[in-house]
């Protein structure tokens, strides 16, 4: 077995080894799902590692980088070992092997997600000295369950860029998640939709979502404009745009109350609940 990083190893390779670690789970990936998910979450080649024999890929750990609350970062953006492989620890090696290379490239902090129902991975990472530092709670619906009843509402809806998001960031009540950052959405804006809430003029509410996997990665309006219909009548252009069955709201701060209600006031449940761990380098 060897550790190597991933710089110069092809996407096709690379999701090869993806397809087979979770070959025996529910969740089904697709290829360019994948591709999507890594170019958003800033994955690093040549700082990501993986497990070869008989150069295949056996076990990975593929690292996004950039910066959160302003501090270089390593991000975990999946982590996984084919089934005939687990119960070797590989994960961990593969994990220690990369710490001097992160230090190296000037990463002050390594940041991970975990299902708050895995407490095997969760003790793992305690043992390792990660964490907690957030919760998150994630939430799921198919759309033709979704309330989505006709909204009454002078608000009109619009395309907008990228740079009007970022002004409007301050519409949010809590700090986003590595992955539905303002970082993550400009480094995936290609694949995404930015819609705004205009009355008289002036925006008071955005959106941004993933047509090809579901994910409605923001949703915000202007503290002084709730209650106004405004998030309804962006949820229903999300929903009418979706090329999925589904919608997913993930990493939500359990103490957004104002999200919480919404979401379930539209039939879109609680579906599962994270940590969000750190470990200082």
């Amino acid at each position: 077995m060897e550790i190597r990083n991933l710089e110069h190893t092809d996407f096709d390779t690379l999701f090869h080894g993806f397809e087979k670690a979770f070959a025996d789970y529910e969740i089904h990936f697709e290829k360019e799902e994948v591709r999507s998910m890594l170019i958003r979450r800033g994955y690093n080649p040549k700082l990501s590692f993986a497990a070869f024999v008989n150069n295949e890929i056996v076990a990975f750990t593929l690292n996004g980088t950039g910066t959160f609350n302003g501090i270089p970062t390593a991000y975990d953006t999946g982590t996984g070992t084919v089934k005939e492989c687990r119960g070797q620890r590989i994960a961990g090696k593969i994990f220690t092997y990369s710490i001097p290379f992160l230090k190296e490239a000037g990463i002050s902090q390594y940041l991970l997600e975990v299902m708050q129902n895995n407490q095997k991975a969760i003790g793992v990472y305690r043992r390792m000295d990660f964490e907690v530092t957030r919760e998150f709670d994630c939430f799921r619906q198919t759309i033709d369950h979704i309330d989505n009843r006709k909204v009454n509402t002078d608000c009109s809806i619009e395309q907008v860029n990228a740079d009007a998001i970022r002004e409007a960031q301050h519409y949010c009540d809590f700090s986003p998640s590595w992955q539905n950052s303002f970082e993550s959405i400009e480094r995936g804006i290609a694949e995404l939709r930015c819609l705004g809430a205009f009355l008289d003029g002036k925006m008071v509410g955005y959106c941004v979502f993933d047509i090809h996997t579901g994910d409605l990665t923001q949703i915000a309006v202007l503290r002084e404009c709730r209650r106004k219909r405004v998030a309804s009548r962006l949820l229903q252009e999300v929903t009418a745009r979706m090329k999925t069955d589904f919608i997913k709201v993930l990493n939500i701060s359990p103490n957004n109350t104002t999200m919480s209600v919404f979401l379930e006031s539209k039939n879109i449940p609680l579906a599962s609940r994270q940590f969000e761990m750190i470990l200082p380098l």
